[in-house]
């Protein structure tokens, strides 16, 4: 199981890294929830079937992120449901179609800011947008990390790029 294990899983340890940092914004917290997550790995691997680990692995380590958010830093916890997240999207004051952070991007934003930007998005929205912008995730896998239907990571992913670029103006704005 070990020498699998190791083929399998942990080439995917920056990866689970990145999500979890991007998740918690901390260094610190997100070296501790990806320790307890393969910790955790280890533990269920034996109930793992196939070859694509990546999915299963960054599903433990975003489920431990809530776990571990929920325990530590239960003020940084926003509701899950849609129409929670559609209040907290329409309290940014965005409108749909706003233009597409890609050409905020292209038109000389630093990645220090990018990653101010980021860090400011609520945790689902921030999620999204890092498993596929950042590890490259398909939406179905995403889905399947997140445990959501594949319409609801479109709209997440869509709503956190909006978000995204409007912190990205305003960081823009401030440094200028």
């Amino acid at each position: 199981m070990n020498e699998r294990f190791n083929r399998l899983v942990m080439p995917h340890l920056d990866a689970a890294y990145n999500l979890a940092r991007w998740i918690t914004r901390n260094d610190h917290d997100a070296e501790d929830v990806v320790q307890e997550s393969f910790v955790r790995a280890m533990r269920y691997f034996d109930r793992f079937r196939g070859d694509a680990a990546r999915p299963w692995l960054l599903a433990i380590v975003r489920n431990t992120c809530y776990t571990w958010l929920q325990k530590n830093r239960p003020s940084e916890m926003v509701a899950m449901d849609e129409p929670a997240l559609e209040a907290q999207y329409e309290a940014q004051g965005l409108s749909r179609g706003e233009g597409n952070p890609e050409v905020v991007l292209l038109q000389g934003a630093n990645r220090k800011l990018v990653n101010q930007a980021l860090e400011e998005l609520p945790v689902p929205f921030r999620e999204i947008v890092v498993m596929r912008e950042i590890e490259d995730l398909s939406y179905k896998e995403i889905a399947e990390i997140a445990g959501i239907p594949a319409g609801t990571v479109m709209s997440r992913l869509s709503r956190g790029r909006e978000l995204l670029k409007h912190a990205l103006e305003k960081r823009m704005r401030r440094a200028s």
